[in-house]
């Protein structure tokens, strides 16, 4: 057994916890790899969010014809390379991945342990320890559980063959699929949608309720379906019931809500119903941490793992395995808390959880920060709201670009001015919703944001100021005119 100052299971966010303050101590990282392949570095890295775009950018690309059509264009797209552009997108990650590996590889007051790992022994106070499939066994003075998430998959016959896919591995196929069924409705399944039927693909999107994307919303969601609808196929309110193999490729079966069996002979099957924490991997509940209902470690405000409801000192967790959000920027923020309360105890920091913002890079794109209109009726009273939905087609860009879809939603409440969600569905959503997240993190008023700054005239980012404009909320005093 080895003994260390510090033992990190994770090596997405929480690689970043080595920092200088650790060079004259012990650490013990281990990591058995994202997404089956051993690779280093965490799910955004290898098979999230970083691949994810570099191939949601290509797509937006092969679309080109479409908005050229509208503006009096012709182009084309003659054929897209799927074998060259994963070549090429995956020997920059891989050589990213493999280059962090080998780096902490190289340093001497740090053992890398690339296997899965198990928590034992008693966790209700120092030294933590873990013991890895090989016997492996690691006992450190402070530990932080990083160990991330992984994608579900249904319980039902056929989950297991080759063709069937989740976004650990899709992306590595070898071929482009001519035809692809999506089984759910959530942010993965509609960006990998987006995806495929931009290069071509006959996309199938399958999801169990009425709807796609349900969790935002009610505007977005409803508005985001119809665009869906218009650019592949989908199918509500059915579930699948198995998976079998024909001659090249599956057929998949389907039961609708009134009880009619449906099959679907595709190519692959791509499944992307949700992800779950790691949790049971690691063992958190053998060892008597507290977990939500959801599976998720549970923290304190300073990430500290709760046992019995009470912290335990020198025990810390962050990312997917304890976030709610999972999501990479809240894991790399919740990294520095945890980073600074290890090296500095005695005054730590907590985590901020507040206006934490998302996207969705499907086509179209989606971005979101705070409270949907439903929530905030519920946290402050319907009478009690304002809100604003600006087209972007009412604006002077916006008719540049002939758009007819995008919109802008912004939700404040009308006594104060206090923004309390905004809503994006359009071109660069991800992007024009950066000058609201900024008002409500630093608690700048509606009126005092969209009139204490000058807007571009005539920059697309006009969509933002007029929603917030539109909003029917106080002057303060001494407001910008």
């Amino acid at each position: 057994m080895a003994n260390y100052d510090l033992s990190i299971i994770g090596s997405g966010s929480g690689n970043s916890l080595i920092t200088s303050f650790w060079d004259d101590k012990r650490v013990v990282l281990a990591d058995k790899g994202s997404g089956g392949t051993g690779a280093f570095g965490g799910t955004c890295l290898n098979v999230g969010c970083i691949p994810t775009k570099m191939f949601v950018r290509p797509a937006a690309v092969a679309r080109g014809p479409e908005e050229a059509a509208r503006l009096n264009v012709t182009q084309q797209t003659t054929a897209v390379d799927w074998p060259a552009m994963r070549d090429r997108i995956f020997s920059r990650i891989d050589a990213i991945s493999s280059g962090g590996r080998q780096y902490r590889e190289e340093l001497e007051h740090v053992d890398l342990v690339a296997e899965k790992v198990a928590l034992t022994g008693d966790f209700s106070e120092a030294p933590f320890a873990f013991v890895s499939e090989s016997g492996v066994r690691a006992e450190a003075d402070r530990m932080v559980i990083a160990a991330g998430s992984r994608p579900q998959l249904p319980q039902v016959p056929g989950m297991d063959l080759p063709g069937v896919h989740t976004s650990d591995t899709i992306m590595r196929i070898e071929e482009r699929p001519e035809r692809i069924l999506v089984l759910g409705g959530g942010y993965i399944a509609c960006e990998f949608a987006g995806v495929f039927s931009a290069f071509g693909t006959e996309v199938i999107q399958v999801n169990r309720s009425q709807g796609l994307m349900s969790a935002l919303d009610a505007d977005i969601s409803a508005a985001y379906s119809v665009q869906a609808e218009q650019n592949w196929t989908v199918h509500y309110e059915r579930t699948v019931t198995s998976v079998t193999e024909r001659e090249g490729g599956l057929r998949v079966e389907l039961v609708t809500s009134d009880g009619r069996v449906e099959d679907h002979d595709v190519d692959l099957v791509l499944v992307a119903i949700g992800r779950t924490p790691n949790t049971d991997l690691v063992g958190a509940a053998e060892v008597g941490l507290d977990l939500h209902p959801d599976g998720r470690l549970a923290v304190d405000e300073y990430q500290r793992v709760l046992r019995q409801g009470q912290p335990v000192e020198g025990l810390y967790a962050l990312g997917d395995i304890s976030s709610p959000a999972m999501l990479k920027h809240v894991a790399n923020q919740e990294a520095r808390v945890v980073a600074h309360n290890l090296e500095h105890p005695d005054r730590m920091r907590p985590s901020r959880h507040e206006a934490i913002p998302s996207a969705i890079f499907s086509f179209p794109e989606i971005a979101q920060v705070g409270l949907t209109q439903a929530q905030a009726a519920d946290a402050v009273g319907a009478e009690n709201l304002t809100t604003k939905i600006q087209k972007y087609g009412d604006t002077a860009y916006g008719w540049a670009m002939e758009d007819g879809h995008g919109i802008f939603k912004v939700i404040a409440d009308r006594r104060s001015g206090r923004i309390l969600g905004a809503h994006v569905l359009g071109y660069q959503a991800s992007n024009l919703i950066q000058p609201v997240i900024q008002a409500m993190s630093f608690g700048v008023d509606a009126y005092t944001a969209a009139r204490g700054q000058y807007w571009i005239h005539p920059a697309l980012m006009e969509v933002t100021e007029n929603a917030l404009l539109g909003l029917e909320v106080p002057i303060p005093e001494d407001a910008p005119i």
